[in-house]
């Protein structure tokens, strides 16, 4: 259903809205009418392109989405720590776990002493 616009003169932003608004109170302009349906059904017809509406789209999308490079699959690595109480035992773990995931880890015993302090209640 159109809803007609109702210009008010003191809210015109420019001269040329001023005079528009004018016009159109004074009866020598027709207002605008909104039909707000009929605006939306044709943006409707624009949201899908051509092309997307035909089997060229989806191969379109395909073609500029596909991996430059094949990535090769992740391998798991199981890692089970023995219960044998030595914190070295458990820094050659962590090193083992650091290597496989290609990742730098450098663990001191004076960065093992500063993470002990913090974790302590004052």
């Amino acid at each position: 259903m159109p809803e007609e616009i109702k210009p008010n003169v003191n809210e015109a932003s420019t001269e040329d809205a001023k005079l528009a608004a004018e016009e159109i109170a004074s009866g020598e302009a027709k207002a605008p009418s909104v039909d707000m349906e009929a605006d939306y059904q044709a943006a409707q017809q624009f949201s899908v392109s051509e092309v997307d509406r035909t089997g060229k789209g989806e191969k379109a999308v395909q073609d500029a989405t596909v991996p430059e490079y094949q990535m090769p699959e992740a391998e798991q690595k199981k890692t089970e720590a023995q219960p044998t109480g030595d914190p070295a035992d458990f820094q050659a773990m962590a090193q083992d776990i650091g290597s496989s995931n290609q990742a730098v880890t450098n663990v001191s015993d004076d960065l093992v002493q500063e993470a002990l302090k913090k974790g302590q209640s004052k």
